[in-house]
């Protein structure tokens, strides 16, 4: 018998989507339908996992400012 799965629908950009789903990847805890280019269904009681989840990733990728600075 199927199962239904409350999901939570999420547009974002191309790039936050694939950074989506390489978290995804490792458990497949997350995705419930992979829609188009800039939509994925989410597990409604995954979303805050990862959101923090992204965060954390988001956080890794961007550059500190320089703190020498030009004063």
């Amino acid at each position: 018998m199927p199962k239904a799965v409350k999901g939570v629908l999420i547009e974002c950009d191309p790039s936050i989507k694939a950074i989506i789903l390489k978290i995804d990847q490792e458990h497949h805890d997350y995705i419930v339908e992979d829609l188009d280019d800039q939509t994925l269904v989410i597990k409604e009681s995954q979303l805050l996992r990862l959101k923090e989840k992204l965060e954390e990733v988001l956080a890794d990728t961007q550059q500190m400012p320089d703190e020498s600075g030009s004063d």
